[in-house]
């Protein structure tokens, strides 16, 4: 039986203390980022795509990254850059292609609130669109998000209030 532990930002790595394999965690880690990855872009395909890209990145840099006191920060950061880099071309692109010729009517798709919460979502400047998905969809408290994000409680609490501002007007004209 093979038991592995995992640093936490509660027990740095210290001198002394072996630091985390890939493997532990890759296995740790992974699913958690893909949700969250999932809950942001709304596609699993895209979100295990870049979850897979930012760990494939870490792994070249281990030896480096596996020393830093909690190296999952430093993956789930190049993860939301990477999803905030691929959002961007893909709204360059549909604008390109809104642009080039009429739009054709989808056969199946998801529904037409799913549709308009994402579309409201990427209309969010970035922080805040990150606060509410980590807040609402991966369900995770303001204190979790400022440590993950490196900012203070309240400026997620103020990126929440605003966003849910926005995405107030955005669905429902305003009324909350």
């Amino acid at each position: 039986m093979l038991v592995t532990a995992i640093a936490t930002p509660e027990t740095p790595i210290t001198d002394d203390a072996a630091p985390p394999t890939f493997d532990e965690v890759y296995a740790a880690s992974y699913t958690d980022l893909a949700v969250q990855l999932y809950a942001y872009f709304g596609d699993r395909q895209e979100a295990q795509d870049v979850a897979q890209e930012a760990f494939c990145r870490a792994l070249v840099r281990w030896n480096t990254i596996a020393r830093y006191d909690d190296p999952v920060a430093w993956i789930r950061r190049v993860a939301w850059n990477l999803a905030v880099s691929r959002w961007r071309r893909a709204r360059t692109a549909m604008n390109f292609l809104r642009k080039q010729r009429p739009a054709e009517p989808s056969i199946e798709g998801p529904s037409p609130e799913r549709v308009a919460l994402i579309a409201a979502l990427g209309t969010l400047p970035p922080a805040q669109r990150r606060a509410i998905v980590l807040h609402y969809l991966a369900d995770l408290p303001v204190a979790e998000i400022a440590r993950r994000e490196r900012v203070a409680e309240v400026t997620v609490r103020s990126h929440l209030h605003r966003g849910r501002a926005a995405l107030a007007v955005q669905l429902h004209g305003g009324a909350s």
